[in-house]
């Protein structure tokens, strides 16, 4: 018996319809990416918002048993942690106000991927647990003053990394690129929190002046 012949032909893709399906493989993640980040991007802003919520209602709390002065205003030795602020120093703020805070992780801001949650106030807690800044100058009295936000800010397009800055001043301050796309999260003395463009922050901080903190 003859063996059978079939006239089916297999062949692969052509160079040219390779090139197509690449094409629209592309074309695809291009536009579903946004789409997917979009979410998680949404989840982090809203989680750091509900941070600094909850670190406003702190201060307020820690305020409000102290003559109405926040730790950067209270001296060592009345409780408060106004030397070390003077010095830069934000994680003695915190750590004052440790019994105001739930935990020690919503002083980190979900997007911010620089900064590792602390477990708890001591063993080791430091800036490198903080995504926020905090304001050394800020007054109840002045509702609209910041109190503490998001600290990736930018002088004349040079990222700021722990220091002390009084704003307004000579410099042109930003938000980076980083956690909220050019946008930052910051709470005022009256306990509102609210995002912030780069031209919203600076409108802010202009006609007051502001000592930042940065952990």
């Amino acid at each position: 018996m003859k063996p059978s012949c079939s006239s089916h032909t297999d062949h692969g893709l052509t160079l040219p319809e390779i090139l197509v399906v690449v094409s629209l493989i592309v074309l695809l993640a291009a536009l579903l990416l946004p789409i997917l980040a979009s979410p998680r991007i949404k989840t982090s802003r809203i989680g750091c918002v509900n941070n600094l919520k909850e670190i406003s209602l702190g201060y307020r709390i820690w305020e409000g048993d102290h003559q109405d002065h926040y730790p950067m205003a209270v001296s060592n030795t009345n409780g408060g942690a106004m030397e070390q602020a003077s010095l830069g120093d934000v994680a003695a703020v915190f750590e004052v106000m440790s019994n105001e805070l739930s935990t020690s992780k919503i002083l980190v801001c979900p997007a911010d991927t620089n900064h590792d949650p602390a477990t708890n106030f001591s063993n080791g807690f430091s800036a490198k647990n903080i995504s926020y800044f905090v304001d050394l100058d800020a007054n109840e009295a002045n509702p609209q003053m910041l109190l503490s936000g998001d600290d990736n800010f930018e002088t004349n397009d040079i990222a700021v990394k722990s220091a002390i800055l009084t704003i307004p001043g000579d410099y042109f301050i930003a938000w980076t690129a980083a956690r909220h796309n050019h946008c930052g999260n910051v709470a005022n003395t009256d306990g509102s929190v609210q995002e912030l463009t780069t031209s919203a922050l600076r409108k802010c901080v202009a006609f007051t002046t502001n000592r930042i903190a940065i952990p």
